[in-house]
C-alpha cells in the first residue's frame, strides 16, 4: 500500500509540473514541447510499476513494465503471431501518430481563447475542443492503418509463418503453381481490407457527422 500512496503523490507532482510547463511563457518552445510528453509517458510507466507491485497484481492480469522490458530484451518475436503483430504495429504506428498530432494541432487560436474565456481547464479544453477537432484526422489514420495492417500481416507471413496464414498459403501456392489458390487468397484479402475500411468509414460518419467532409 505504501507504493500505491507514493504512486499517487508522484502523479500529483508530475501532473502539477506538466501543468506549469504547458502553461508557462515558454510553452511554445521546442524544449518544452518535448519535455511535456516525455514527463507524461514516464509518469504513466512509473505509476503502472508502483501500483502493480504495491497491490501485488498477478502477472496473468497485468505485469509491471520492468517485467515486460526484461521479457522483451530476453527473446526474439519468433514465428508465432507475436512477430506478425510487431510488423503490423510498426506499419500502423507512424500513420496514426502523424494524423493524431496533426489533428490535435488543428484548433485555432481563437477557439482556444474562447475556451479560456469560458474558464475551461486544460482537460476540459482537450475533451470539448481538441479531441473533437482531431477526430477526422484520427479516423483518416485508422482508414490508412486498416489496409496497412492487412498488408503487413500478409507480408510478415511470407517470411515468418511455418504452416499457417494467408501469406504462407500464397507463397506455398506460388511454388506449387496453384495460381487458383493464389488468386483466391488475393480475393479474400481484398474483401477483408474493403470490409475493415468500410467499418471504420461507417463509424467515422457517425462520430464526425458535424464535419464538412460528412455533409451532403
Amino acid at each position: 500500500m505504501t507504493l500505491v500512496i507514493f504512486a499517487f503523490v508522484f502523479w500529483l507532482v508530475s501532473w502539477r509540473l506538466n501543468f506549469v510547463l504547458a502553461n508557462s511563457a515558454a510553452s511554445e518552445t521546442r524544449l518544452i514541447k518535448l519535455v511535456v510528453p516525455v514527463i507524461f509517458g514516464s509518469t504513466i510507466l512509473v505509476i503502472w510499476e508502483l501500483v502493480v507491485r504495491g497491490l501485488n497484481v498477478p502477472l496473468v492480469i497485468l505485469p509491471p513494465p520492468s517485467v515486460i522490458a526484461d521479457t522483451f530484451l530476453a527473446k526474439w518475436f519468433g514465428f508465432d503471431w507475436h512477430s506478425k503483430a510487431a510488423v503490423v504495429v510498426v506499419m500502423v504506428f507512424f500513420p496514426m501518430l502523424i494524423n493524431t498530432v496533426a489533428g490535435l494541432s488543428e484548433t485555432t487560436a481563437m477557439q482556444r481563447d474562447l475556451m479560456k474565456t469560458y474558464n475551461a481547464d486544460p482537460w476540459q479544453a482537450f475533451i470539448k475542443l481538441r479531441l473533437p477537432a482531431a477526430m477526422p484526422f484520427i479516423f483518416n489514420g485508422l482508414k490508412i492503418s486498416t489496409t496497412l495492417a492487412l498488408i503487413g500481416a500478409i507480408v510478415a507471413e511470407f517470411f515468418g509463418s511455418p504452416t499457417l496464414g494467408m501469406g504462407f498459403r500464397i507463397s506455398a501456392s506460388i511454388g506449387q503453381l496453384a495460381l487458383d489458390m493464389v488468386w483466391a487468397e488475393i480475393v479474400v484479402a481484398a474483401i477483408a481490407g474493403s470490409a475493415f475500411y468500410g467499418i471504420v468509414a461507417i463509424i467515422e460518419k457517425g462520430v464526425t457527422f458535424w464535419h464538412p467532409s460528412q455533409r451532403g
